[in-house]
């Protein structure tokens, strides 16, 4: 039985070797130089940048996903716990370390308010309590009509998840103090979200990062990338790389070939780990796809973003691995992000810079560092060297001024990616670098669905799909799916 994955991100990659392991003879092709989709390596000057995830979370979903194969990451990768897991800057110069010390979490807690310990040692034991709901009911299982939420321990269980409150109700009940409001909120954008338009049972992040723990892979995400094609080769995987789709060729309801460039693939199945959009809209006939241009254009896209990938000729000692920097007007930047009458290029945006060098020796010569700087934009919007080199001096002289050092001089290598760059490498449906966000509207049944809806042999994988945005959901998908094609073609 002959597949094609289209599309070489976690989504196709992790995909790819689950169908080979089941006994399918498995081809991927890649429209770019190398695997990851956008997990892209670049290096420069001796530098080293994993271009986009940079947050290990959720450590038992990678155990789970390699335990498929008897095996275990730390077969292909060695893990550290970050301490701190990471550094918040706030706007009040005030600046507080997350710590893998749970006692030191909570002292920190106390210092923002009166009773904040107990506060967050009762958040924390909430956020615990759903995230097991959510792992044992919920993201392991596909959705594909209303009947599917019939379940006696869904429903039960379901009701406590609050799935009509959304998180910045949930946490303001919680915390009085702005300091922790915001700390046990930061993740949910790198969820392609906003506190006020996901769901409350995302309350979920401050467990994964507290009670389990910030890791990073030694050599990066891009470690995570090199297993997993390691992982399928051992098993038969072909990669093809440099090697873009180009049509899927449907013939009586089925898929029968993948085209490229290069030629022709035939196939049994297709599992599209592409962009979706991209792939309803110009890959697949038009009466052969589940999705028209309308439908996208209604759905609420998670944030593209501005990245500035910097080599610095010394460190940056002020810096941990992970920093946040909070802006004064955090509610604002939401708005130029998600209410499409405020979509602009932000003024003075919170943003994040990573510093895999803290940590990893590989990422930069002895001696100095690489920064990731990051901030969200709102997909769709124009995109000029002007605009980012004006984002990018702000972005700059902020955290010059927040630091108290000179750092825009010692930058020896810089690149910038942002809104084009994901829509010209990746296809990304205006630019997003996330897909979909995760409002209730767009959760579970109600995001697009594993398989297509018009060809019996085409199936999706990836972060517009359940469970969702991040390596771990998309590791999720792919084991949906999989065992999926498994159960019905093996």
């Amino acid at each position: 039985m002959r597949a094609v994955i289209v599309g070489a991100g976690f989504g196709g990659l992790s995909v790819a070797a689950l169908l080979a392991k089941g006994g399918f003879d498995v081809t991927v092709i890649e429209k770019n130089e190398q695997p990851g989709g956008r997990a892209s390596v670049h290096r420069d000057g001796g530098f080293t940048f994993d271009m986009g995830p940079s947050w290990y979370l959720m450590p038992d979903v990678y155990d789970r996903f390699f335990a498929e194969f008897g095996k275990s990451p730390k077969d292909y990768f060695p893990l550290v716990r970050l301490d701190p897991s990471y550094r918040v800057f706030f706007a009040d110069d005030q600046i507080a370390d997350v710590s893998a010390d749970i006692e030191k979490n909570l002292a920190l807690f106390e210092s923002f308010e009166p009773g904040g310990a107990e506060k967050l040692r009762n958040y924390l034991a909430e956020s615990e309590e759903t995230y097991r709901t959510t792992m044992d009911d919920l993201l392991y299982r596909d959705y594909r009509s209303i009947f599917d939420f019939f379940d006696w321990r869904l429903l039960a269980r379901g009701r406590k998840l609050r799935p009509f409150e959304n998180l910045e109700t949930y946490v303001k009940k919680r915390f009085s103090s702005d300091q922790a409001r915001k700390v046990v909120q930061y993740s949910i954008g790198f969820l392609g979200g906003s506190p006020k338009n996901t769901p409350s049972f995302y309350h979920i992040m401050t467990h994964i990062d507290m009670n389990m723990g910030v890791w990073y892979p030694e050599g990066g995400m891009r470690a995570v990338v090199e297993a997993l094609v390691t992982l399928g080769r051992e098993f038969g995987v072909e990669y093809r790389y440099n090697e873009p789709a180009t049509a899927i060729d449907v013939e009586g309801g089925v898929a029968r070939r993948v085209v490229t460039p290069l030629g022709a693939h035939e196939t049994d199945i297709v599992v599209v780990n592409a962009d979706y959009p991209f792939a309803e809209m110009h890959l697949l006939p038009e009466n052969s796809r589940s999705y028209p241009a309308s439908y996208w254009e209604k759905k609420v896209l998670a944030p593209s973003t501005f990245v500035a990938y910097l080599g610095v000729d010394r460190e940056i000692t002020k810096l941990a691995h992970h920093n946040i920097f909070l802006e004064p007007d955090w509610e604002e930047g939401f708005e130029t992000i998600f209410d499409p009458k405020k979509a602009a290029w932000p003024e003075n945006p919170s943003f994040y810079v990573n510093v895999p060098s803290r940590t990893d020796t590989t990422a930069a010569p002895g001696g100095t560092d690489t920064l990731f700087l990051l901030a969200p934009l709102a997909p769709g919007l124009e995109d000029t060297p002007e605009l980012r080199e004006r984002l990018y001096d702000h972005l700059m002289s902020r955290m010059e001024e927040i630091l108290g050092e000179n750092i825009l001089d010692a930058v020896v290598t810089r690149r910038i990616f942002a809104l084009s760059d994901f829509a010209d490498r990746y296809n990304a449906y205006r630019g997003t670098a996330l897909g979909l966000t995760h409002t209730l509207r767009q959760t579970a049944l109600w995001r697009p669905a594993h398989r297509s809806k018009k060809v019996g042999n085409v199936y999706y994988t990836g972060q517009y799909t359940h469970p969702g945005i991040g390596v771990p959901m998309t590791l999720i998908s792919s084991q949906i799916v999989a065992r999926e094609l498994i159960d019905h073609y093996g």
